[in-house]
């Protein structure tokens, strides 16, 4: 797909960032060159929205940030939060003035120029895909996991259970844009239970006074010491960094990687029914989801658990804050609960990542002009691009070969790690096309307005790269942050470079 849909009428009017507006143009009128069938209700966009803030993370990771700075996580996750709320209002403003396009790297294109926008679609596309594989490892982790409580080992099954689950999403995703859509609202709201279930055993248990004693826990070694559920669990002996400056700044980079996938919804844009109506109230939102499912729980948790009874496992894990918290409440099974819900939450990423990188392969083939990528630049008759999310499941199908090779595997997590680090670009790219948006005679005054861009931007801009910087500040992390720098310099400089002899062939043909 180009760009020439996107064109809009100007008016002559002048704002703070362009001499020049223009009218909103009807999604009908924008929907010209869009194939994709509008089959997203409203309903699947906001739980995909949901679905998108909360990861495998929060029900396994959260013990490791709580132990890392205890009470104070609470205050990371608002902060960092309410930065990824500005990159998805900059999102939602740029995808409201123009709901034909399939993905948020297509304003990269636009406003910052096809080098930074091939280099944002391909870096995106490849990194969709590497965290692709790792989740189709997580989720056969998970399951066998979840029947070796019921002493059943499926160990030696696993790269069977990675190609069932595989092959079933992939056919969600090439049925129809709604089939995925309802999936995606069953997996949310199977999330969404737990979180609930998990609150309100808490204000339970906080109401009656509920103490409970020395427990051993799956997933933990030794025995938990037992507490009284109170809220001075929390507050008394309170401490912004109770384990040093250090763990508390590491906190915000965990916190982070817990939000990635976040800027998936504006993805599903172009398929949403209504979009101009439905997009802004699924980012608008985002606000209260994460003070209800992240800041909520880790009440909830620490309040049940003090924090400093999180500790590091010999192996280097952490203990699940839910299962510990549903094993108080007396549920003997809360591990097999816990780890369902984290079987789905795992299967429900690796859903969107499918979905996700189907429509950026689509739209990287749309854009090329080699004639094996155009192949793939094509919609099925159920109105989705089969053969480009054919290739990119196929692509995380190497997973389990991947995993069996002991040289090729430890490289592997290398890369996967990387493409985490990288993701940081890509938003401080989107970041910057928003404030050229702004800027540009596309900017709809009476569209999904920003406020304060000028400044907000930047801001959000300067924590991105704070963030990248604290890779460099651990051994588990400085690996990942010096192959993200290594990529961004080889391919994104190959991509500027294809960019400029490009324009100069171009204006030399045009001399002639």
């Amino acid at each position: 797909m180009t760009f020439g849909n996107t064109k809009t009428e100007k008016t002559g009017t002048s704002t703070s960032g362009a001499t020049e507006t223009a009218h909103i143009k009807s999604v009908e009128s924008l929907d010209q060159s869009n194939e994709m069938e509008r089959g997203l209700k409203n309903r699947h966009v906001q739980f995909i929205a949901i679905g998108g803030t909360i990861g495998t993370g929060l029900f396994l990771g959260s013990g490791k940030s709580i132990a890392l700075t205890g009470p104070s996580i609470i205050f990371v996750y608002i902060g960092v939060g309410l930065i990824m709320f500005l990159l998805m209002r900059a999102i939602g403003e740029m995808m409201y003035s123009d709901p034909s396009q399939h993905t948020f790297i297509n304003f990269i294109t636009r406003y910052l120029g096809r080098g930074w926008g091939k280099f944002a679609g391909w870096t995106y596309w490849i990194v969709l895909i590497l965290t692709g594989m790792t989740e189709i490892t997580a989720v056969s982790t998970y399951f066998v996991t979840f029947f070796g409580t019921f002493g059943i080992d499926l160990n030696s099954w696993k790269w069977l259970i990675e190609l069932c689950f595989l092959v079933a999403l992939t056919g969600i995703n090439l049925i129809a844009v709604k089939v995925f859509g309802e999936a995606e609202f069953w997996f949310s709201m199977i999330k969404i239970t737990l979180i609930v279930g998990l609150i309100v055993t808490a204000i339970v248990m906080l109401i009656i006074g509920f103490s409970y004693p020395a427990t051993h826990i799956e997933g933990v070694d030794g025995t938990v010491s037992g507490a009284t559920v109170s809220l001075t669990n929390i507050t008394d002996g309170f401490q912004l960094a109770p384990n040093g400056w250090m763990n508390f700044f590491m906190s915000f980079q965990m916190v982070f990687f817990a939000y990635q996938l976040i800027e998936f919804v504006g993805v599903t844009v172009s398929e949403t029914q209504n979009p101009r109506e439905v997009l802004p109230k699924a980012v608008n939102e985002l606000i209260m989801r994460i003070l209800i499912f992240y800041v909520g729980a880790l009440i909830a948790i620490m309040a049940i658990v003090p924090w400093r009874n999180f500790h590091e496992n010999s192996d280097g894990s952490f203990g699940s804050p839910f299962i510990m918290v549903f094993k108080y409440a007396g549920l003997d099974w809360a591990a097999a609960l816990v780890f369902f819900v984290v079987i789905t939450a795992a299967a429900s990423a690796l859903n969107s990542l499918i979905y996700s990188a189907g429509r950026h392969l689509y739209q990287l083939a749309s854009d090329s002009e080699s004639p094996a990528m155009a192949r793939l630049a094509e919609v099925s008759e159920h109105k989705v691009p089969a053969k480009a999310i054919v290739v990119s499941g196929c692509m995380i199908l190497f997973s389990p070969i991947i995993n069996a090779i002991p040289g090729i595997s430890g490289a592997f997590v290398l890369f996967a790690s990387a493409a985490s680090a990288v993701v940081i670009f890509i938003y401080v790219l989107t970041m910057l096309a928003h404030h050229k948006y702004r800027q540009s005679s596309d900017f709809l005054p009476d569209g999904f307005v920003m406020p304060a861009w000028q400044v907000l931007d930047w801001i959000a801009i300067a924590f991105f790269v704070l963030v990248y910087v604290t890779l460099f500040l651990s051994a588990d992390t400085i690996g990942s942050a010096i192959a993200g720098l290594i990529w961004l310099a080889a391919f994104g400089g190959y991509c500027l470079l294809h960019e400029r002899f490009q324009n100069r062939d171009l204006k030399e043909a045009l001399q002639r």
